[in-house]
């Protein structure tokens, strides 16, 4: 909170206001989701005396320094995924900048933000661009691996409603390579790659680009491991509060897609009365 901390200590307050700025500095994690009410118990001074404390600041009143204050500290936690990707390290970052209980509250925060990015790096078009290839081609190729396996299956289970030849490059006996060793330039390979970044999706994103074949790469950044091999890149982030990576925007994303798709596939009705109808024998409802 480098700018907000530089107004708070070069402002001239009142022995009150200062008592009120320690506080905030020393529990800007806290203070950030504290009502006035709430700051002025717990330093036993009156409400008057923190509102009058942030109108000294230049602001128009509490609500106003706090909602500074929550961004300021918002974007000082969510700066650990973009820093740091080993898991262990997160951990130890996160508990040197956080000390507030309400985790829950922020983690949604956090995926409020990704998701607002995604739609604004991601236009219409672009989405639509990547569902024509994908319908384009002869087959599909869905390459996903660890913690991304997830988005994997997900667009895999429901692509498959929409088109035929529809594969995973994902397997416990097979590796990727051995997958994708018949890919062709009328084919298309769908990637799903965030940090860590795995070493194997790069491989079956040069095997693709090496015959020509499209490449549709769902990734964190426009500079990510596998960006350079994109025909069509969606960027969403996945920046978290805590050790692992949020998916809530990446799959968003994938969704989004996939609505794309549903709304060009032809037959998708008869498909799916016909997947309806099976898994209703098997007591599916």
């Amino acid at each position: 909170m480098s700018d907000l901390k530089e107004i708070i200590l070069t402002a001239n307050l009142t022995k009150t206001q200062k008592m009120i700025a320690n506080y905030i500095l020393e529990n800007s994690s806290d203070a950030c989701f504290m009502t006035s009410t709430e700051i002025a118990m717990k330093l036993g001074v009156s409400e008057s005396s923190v509102i009058r404390f942030s109108r000294s600041l230049g602001f128009s009143g509490f609500m106003d320094f706090q909602k500074a204050l929550r961004k300021d500290y918002q974007d000082k936690v969510l700066s650990i995924s973009s820093s740091v990707t080993v898991p262990a390290q997160r951990v130890a970052k996160r508990a040197r900048l956080d000390s507030s209980s309400d985790y829950i509250h922020r983690h949604f925060q956090n995926a409020e933000k990704n998701l607002t990015a995604a739609l604004d790096k991601n236009s219409a078009d672009l989405f639509e661009r990547a569902a024509d290839l994908i319908l384009a081609s002869k087959r599909r190729y869905i390459c996903s691996t660890r913690g991304n396996s997830c988005l994997g299956d997900y667009f895999l289970l429901y692509l498959k409603h929409m088109v035929p030849n529809v594969e995973t490059t994902c397997s416990a006996c097979i590796s990727p390579i051995d997958h994708i060793c018949s890919i062709t330039h009328e084919d298309c390979l769908i990637i799903f790659s965030f940090p860590r970044y795995s070493s194997a999706d790069r491989i079956t994103a040069e095997m693709a680009k090496e015959v020509g074949a499209t490449i549709i790469v769902i990734t964190d950044k426009s500079d990510s491991l596998l960006a350079e091999y994109a025909t069509i890149l969606l960027t969403v982030p996945v920046d978290s509060n805590t050790f692992f990576n949020s998916m809530v925007a990446a799959q968003f994303v994938s969704e989004s897609l996939l609505d794309t798709i549903s709304r060009k596939s032809k037959g998708l009705e008869k498909r799916l009365k016909k997947i309806d109808r099976y898994l209703g024998e098997l007591g599916n409802y």
